[in-house]
């Protein structure tokens, strides 16, 4: 009969322990969990945002950051849209066959609107910023404006469009985007959803 009760007490014990012990894990984990979990600043630096730009002047870009990224909006005028078709044999991807941007800006002007450009402004060598040079031969006496990489050399036209014969292999990349109204651009998101989102196709 003491032999019975002994395996009762004994499992008892053994189950009493394995619950105390669990809950005592999951407790523990917590904190290593939250850590791993998005702040909420993180998360809302992922979300679309609006942009303004009822301001813009012809040639000014305006550099937004949006997911640790620089966004460039640029308004361009008639004299920089009419550089476009000059550099046709200049470009290694002059008629966006990569994909390096949204359907709906798979044209000579990589833009909806064609006087507004805009662009993530991270070289496609590296990860470096290239600078905005819009001026006709401020980079070399060919040069009819546009993005130049001062890390490793690579040039883009002003529609982001990359030249032969630098180390850059792609375009740059234009992110999801839509008018909300004639002076506003949401950033990352489009019709479709949300840039980076399980449903965009």
């Amino acid at each position: 009969m003491t032999d019975v009760i002994d395996q009762k007490r004994r499992c008892f014990l053994r189950r009493a322990t394995t619950v105390v012990g669990g809950v005592g894990v999951a407790f523990a984990a917590v904190p290593f969990v939250q850590y791993w979990l998005p702040s909420a600043d993180t998360e809302a630096a992922a979300e679309p945002m609006t942009i303004d730009i009822s301001k813009l002047k012809p040639r000014e870009q305006l550099t937004v950051p949006w997911r640790s990224m620089p966004i460039w909006i640029i308004k361009r005028d008639q004299e920089m849209l009419d550089t476009l078709a000059k550099l046709t044999p200049t470009l290694r991807d002059p008629l966006c066959t990569q994909d390096q941007q949204p359907d709906y800006c798979e044209n000579v002007h990589r833009s909806i609107k064609q006087d507004i450009f805009i662009a993530i402004g991270i070289c496609t060598h590296l990860g470096c910023v290239p600078t905005y040079r819009p001026d006709v031969a401020s980079v070399d006496p060919a040069w009819l404006g546009g993005f130049y990489c001062p890390c490793h050399g690579s040039k883009y036209d002003l529609a982001g469009r990359v030249y032969k014969d630098v180390p850059a292999p792609l375009n740059l990349k234009i992110p999801r985007h839509m008018y909300v109204s004639a002076t506003e651009i949401k950033i990352g998101e489009d019709a479709d959803g949300v840039e980076g989102s399980i449903s965009i196709s």
